[in-house]
């Protein structure tokens, strides 16, 4: 009875909690009309400029290829080096390479869609969504790189350390779970269907996931304005400020990382005017590309809605990837260290990549992914030799 009581007490605090943001929320958009429309309206020229032309061919792609069967062919390839390094089966080898190339949420919409074709298993794709839900070229080079920093160099190293931390995470994740390797053997050709019905089905269900895209980013675009007008934005940059003072980070740093957290694309332009040391915008520019926000994470939510997915094994991801990327990064800002001011006019030279001009983002990402495939590759065929030679050198002894 007593416990009873408890639960319903805290149902009721919570339910409390929702209604007053709700009505707090309302308040905010009839006192602070004007502004909501006119960020609104910024919105929706992002997602009509940017995010419908960069994601909307993506989609089409990655759920043609778990449709028509080409992710099954490419996992026969990449089985040993997915299920070596990240305990997933090759089939999942697309959910990764789209999610590096095409930027969120790619990934996770392919790892979703492998898991409802029923070609890997319940903790194989939980797996799987801790590492494949990564940003895409055009949006650390083009605006990470060559607009807030001026520089392709910056770029580069942020996506290479966005590369190397996705795996790390991958590699992580491995362990979560029970081995499963049996039971995705086993799994049936998952309803591969022909070209005229996997084309049509795939771009109506693109079409329907760029929609609940578009509508996120325009809600928290508009939140995030919100909570700056109303003061509560600040106040909390204000704790979290006090809270890494310690570390040494300044209060501006805290402001831009709890906007990052909150929508990436306003934390990261966040650092255009953000002064002091190189090594610090740049890891926390890093991290706030490993979490990606809480928009990107309401994205994959949607996706996940109707599964049985966990999300926690995702969210445990993103964190850890922003924490990898934001270490890794720093420590290649100080091992190699650059001015900015000297890669200024590369920068510009590669500014064509944030205004929608994404052929030779696409293969810049491409060659990186291969690059690093093959390194994975050997590092799974060593792998196997040494399991093969320690196998022989026991049946000797």
């Amino acid at each position: 009875m007593t416990k009873k009581f408890r639960f319903c007490g805290a149902h009721r605090i919570y339910q409390a909690l929702i209604y007053g943001a709700i009505a707090l929320f309302a308040y905010g958009l009839v006192r602070y009309s004007r502004q909501t429309s006119a960020v609104a309206c910024e919105a929706l020229r992002l997602c009509g400029n940017v995010l419908i032309p960069a994601l909307f061919p993506f989609f089409v792609v990655s759920s043609m290829a778990v449709s028509t069967g080409l992710a099954r062919q490419i996992g026969h390839a990449m089985e040993k080096p997915m299920r070596v390094l990240f305990g997933v089966p090759g089939v999942c080898a697309p959910a990764f390479v789209l999610g590096l190339v095409g930027g969120y949420p790619v990934g996770a919409k392919t790892a979703i869609g492998l898991y409802r074709q029923k070609l890997c298993t319940k903790t194989e794709a939980e797996r799987l969504l801790a590492f494949c839900n990564n940003s895409g070229p055009a949006f650390i080079l083009g605006v990470a790189g060559a607009a807030v920093f001026s520089s392709s160099t910056a770029g580069l190293l942020l996506y290479g350390a966005h590369i190397l931390s996705g795996i790390l995470v991958g590699v992580v994740f491995r362990f979560y779970g029970k081995s499963s390797s049996s039971v995705s053997g086993s799994l049936g050709r998952g309803g591969e269907l022909p070209f005229s019905k996997a084309f049509p089905e795939s771009v109506r269900d693109a079409a329907s996931s760029i929609i609940n895209i578009c509508a996120f980013v325009i809600f928290f675009t508009v939140a995030t304005r919100l909570l700056n007008q109303m003061g509560i934005l600040p106040a909390l940059s204000g704790l979290l400020g006090r809270l890494l003072q310690p570390f040494g980070f300044s209060p501006e740093y805290a402001e831009r990382l709890l906007g990052g957290i909150l929508e990436l694309t306003t934390g990261i332009w966040g650092l255009t005017d953000l002064g002091g040391p190189l090594g610090a915008r740049l890891a926390i520019a890093a991290f706030m590309l490993g979490w990606a926000g809480l928009s990107v994470h309401c994205q994959v939510l949607a996706f996940l809605h109707d599964s049985d997915l966990s999300v926690w094994p995702y969210l445990g991801g993103k964190m850890l990837h922003g924490l990898f990327a934001a270490a890794l990064t720093w420590l290649g800002a100080y091992l190699l260290p650059f001015d900015l001011a000297a890669f200024s006019h590369l920068g510009k030279r590669i500014h064509f990549i944030s205004t929608l001009k994404f052929s030779q983002s696409f293969w810049l990402a491409l060659l990186l992914v291969c690059l690093v495939w093959c390194l994975l590759w050997l590092a799974s065929l060593a792998g196997a030799a040494r399991k093969k030679h320690c196998g022989k050198a026991r049946r000797t002894l």
